[in-house]
Parts: C-alpha cells; sequence; structure tokens
C-alpha cells in the first residue's frame, strides 16, 4: 500500500434424424422469430410504466458554471426524445467543481441523489439530493457531507427509504473509506462498518441481495493517489467485501491479486450459491465471486473484445442470465450470456468509437433499452486521470442475441447546453 494512500497529501480522487433435426432447428428459429416480434410489438407499445424521463447529473467541463442535473426525454414516441426538458444547478454554496459522479432514484421514485466525487476538494458538500416527483419541475432539497468519508461513488435505494452509498475514501481522500446510510429523510444514520480494515478498503460498487442477508462491495481505488499532490502510480485495489446486510458488517475480505481496479460488483439475482460477478479493469478478467467460500477465479477475458479495454460498469437482468459491461478504453459495450454463471458467453459488443469513453449504465424497467454515458473521468491538470470521453449520451437497443444503437436518440453534452461542454456521467430513469 502506497504512502500517499497511507498518509496522504491533498484531498482524494480521487453483462429420419435429418428431418428431426430440420424440424428442430425449424422450431428454434420460429421461436426465436415470435420472440423478437414480440419484443418489437412490447417496444412500440405505448406503456404508462415504461420510463418516460432521463435523469443526468453533469459537471460543467471547465468547472467554472454550475454542476447540474438534467431532465431528458425519454419516451421514443415523443417528438422531443432525447431532448432536455429541463435543468436544475448545484446549490450556490457548492455549486461549481465538484465533478457529479454515480446516481440513486429512490425506491419511491422521488428522490434523485447524485454525488460529487471531487467536493472534498473544494470543501464543500459531496452528496446531493432533489426531489423529481414533478420530472419535469425537479428541485434541489439538501446536501450532505457525511464527517468520516469522502468520494462519493454508487447508491442503493433502500427499500423504505433512504440510501446506502459507497464513499471511497476517508474524509481528506485517504482511506479507509465507509458506506453511509442515509434514512427516508435523507438524514445521514451511519457510516459502516464502525472499524474499518486497514488493508485498502475503498468501496466503489455495492450490490445487495436483502434475502440471503448479503451484501457486497468492491474496493477501486485509493482516491488520493490519483492526484499529482501525491507522489508515484494509482495505488489500484483489487477485493471484494462480503457483508451482513442486517448488522452493516464486514464477514469476509475476498483479495484479487493483479486485478488492477475492481469497480464493480454484481451479486447474479436469484443464484442459490450467493455468486457475484467483478472485473479486474487493468487485466481485462470477468471474475465469478463465491461470497461463501470466499474466493474469485476468472470466467470471461475481456481482451478477446479488445485487449486493455478497461472493463468497468456492469448491469445485469432480473433473471441473471445477461450481463452488460461498459469498456470505456474500447469505446464498447459487452453483452454476455450469464445461463451458466461459470461459463459466461459473448453474445454482442456494441462499438461507440474509439474515443467515446463508455462508463455508467442504467437498464430500463423493462430491459430492453441500456443508456449509456460517455465519460468516466478527467482531473485535468491537477490530477493523473484523463478519460475524457466524447460526451455523448447513448441509447442501445437490446434483443436477445443483439445490442444496437437506437438513432432516433442523440445527445451531445457539447453542444446541448449554453453554457458550453458537459461531462455527462450518473443516469437514471423514471
Amino acid at each position: 500500500m502506497s504512502n500517499g494512500c497511507r498518509a496522504g497529501a491533498c484531498a482524494w480522487l480521487i453483462v429420419g434424424v435429418a428431418a428431426i433435426a430440420s424440424a428442430a432447428t425449424a422450431a428454434g428459429v420460429d421461436h426465436r422469430q415470435r420472440d423478437q416480434e414480440k419484443n418489437d410489438q412490447e417496444h412500440r407499445r405505448p406503456d404508462h410504466d415504461r420510463e418516460r424521463y432521463l435523469f443526468v447529473c453533469a459537471g460543467d467541463q471547465a468547472r467554472e458554471a454550475p454542476d447540474f442535473m438534467a431532465v431528458i426525454d425519454f419516451d421514443p414516441s415523443s417528438a422531443s426524445y432525447g431532448k432536455v426538458l429541463a435543468t436544475v444547478p448545484f446549490p450556490a454554496s457548492s455549486a461549481s467543481g465538484n465533478e457529479p459522479h454515480h446516481v440513486g432514484l429512490s425506491s419511491d421514485g422521488r428522490t434523485l441523489a447524485c454525488g460529487g466525487l471531487l467536493s472534498v476538494l473544494k470543501g464543500q458538500k459531496e452528496i446531493f439530493f432533489f426531489d423529481v416527483t414533478r420530472p419535469t419541475a425537479p428541485r434541489f432539497i439538501r446536501a450532505a457531507d457525511p464527517p468520516l468519508s469522502a468520494i462519493t461513488d454508487e447508491f442503493h435505494a433502500l427499500p423504505g427509504g433512504g440510501f446506502l452509498v459507497t464513499m471511497m475514501g476517508g474524509p481528506q481522500g485517504h482511506h479507509p473509506g465507509r458506506v453511509a446510510e442515509f434514512d427516508a429523510s435523507l438524514q445521514l444514520v451511519a457510516e459502516h462498518p464502525k472499524s474499518p480494515p486497514d488493508d485498502g478498503f475503498n468501496p466503489h460498487g455495492i450490490s445487495v441481495r436483502p434475502e440471503l442477508n448479503l451484501m457486497v462491495t468492491s474496493d477501486f481505488i485509493c482516491p488520493s493517489t490519483t492526484l499529482h499532490a501525491v507522489p508515484g502510480d494509482l495505488d489500484l485495489r483489487g477485493s471484494i467485501r462480503v457483508w451482513s446486510l442486517r448488522s452493516r458488517r464486514i464477514v469476509r475480505t475476498i483479495p484479487i491479486p493483479g486485478a488492477g481496479g475492481t469497480i464493480d460488483v454484481q451479486l447474479i439475482p436469484g443464484d442459490r450459491r450467493a455468486r457475484a460477478y467483478t472485473a479486474g479493469m487493468l487485466d481485462d478478467k470477468l471474475y465469478l465471486v463465491d461470497t461463501r467460500a470466499g474466493r474469485a477465479r476468472p470466467v470471461f477475458d475481456f481482451s478477446t473484445i479488445a485487449k486493455g479495454g478497461w472493463p468497468q460498469l456492469m448491469r445485469m437482468t432480473r433473471d441473471g442470465t445477461r450481463l452488460f459491461v461498459s469498456m470505456n478504453v474500447a469505446g464498447r459495450v459487452a453483452m454476455l450470456d450469464t445461463s451458466d454463471p461459470s461459463r459466461p458467453t459473448l453474445i454482442a459488443t456494441a462499438d461507440l468509437g474509439a474515443d467515446s469513453g463508455p462508463h455508467y449504465l442504467t437498464l430500463t424497467r423493462d430491459e430492453r433499452r441500456l443508456v449509456v454515458s460517455d465519460y468516466f473521468l478527467n482531473e485535468d491538470d491537477f490530477g493523473k486521470v484523463h478519460q475524457e470521453g466524447d460526451h455523448k449520451v447513448h441509447v442501445l437497443s437490446v434483443r436477445p442475441d443483439t445490442l444496437t444503437l437506437d438513432p432516433a436518440f442523440y445527445l451531445d453534452f457539447n453542444t446541448a447546453f449554453p453554457a458550453g461542454p458537459a461531462r455527462p456521467h450518473g443516469l437514471a430513469l423514471k
């Protein structure tokens, strides 16, 4: 572990027989055709339950104009599909330079939470809550600043209201981090665990299965080592923490040496063995994590898609048979068949371009559209990370065996706002 992360210098962060065979093949084709036709019909069908609004948290590229949350028309039958409907700025006291990062939508769909990854550098609040009860007229509610942690990352919405939030660093952006908990009134309840481990606890990803009393988090990087103020290379992590969800206590650590940054983790829905997936950002491996046995093993090689492609964030379908992974440097999104968790296979990739930089993902409730933002992090002249992307937001049409761009949706944060280019990151749908 680097001295920069231990001692710190500046703040932070930083998816016949022939006839019988012929008939079976035809039946399989007919089955797939019926599935495709049903999928297409459902995609075109007006549906009041389908998400109509896309929320995007973004920061001014120049770090001068206020950071903001934008509301986008997400109704494909609308004449303004893909257009900006409204924006609301961050509060004046913490207006700019927050590096808006991940977001979370409350379980009742009324509150959007957005994290400021770099807010700590300016001594500002770090978690921002917006009322989105009326999506086209959002309003800022309040901001929070957990005292024991900083570098806000992923949100998990709690069933009764409130959030669990991974905070990747300590109050000055070093280690250990915490998982902050907010109640339904958006008040800070606690920062977990009470006594964090001293072996590189920098949580980024989070996934929960309440029916198993199970939560997992993934350690990614010691944030302060991304700054020029801290000499040396990035101090990337490789480990999964297994928690008792009810007690908010870490019960097991699963090291993954050489992963080069386990930025995300996803528990497999319905898996009786309580397994999960994580990816090594630098070693190009997808790992199957056995949370009970306390081990992880590689089960897919992302270098078969693009070597050094930086697999990052992941989303899974509710039945656990499809895994979507953003590959930031490769400019692609991969879709894997995970019907057999131990033998995932590549089904399709969507190529967004070499300089696109896909990172954040969100999947619609009907699991037929995947939204992707093309921006990871650029620390400009004060840091070591420079993954700018092209600032576009894409919609991918998801079919059982294909992943294709929706040509009707076009949103470029370089040109969509009067203040100039902005960096889109966290996405949520309502």
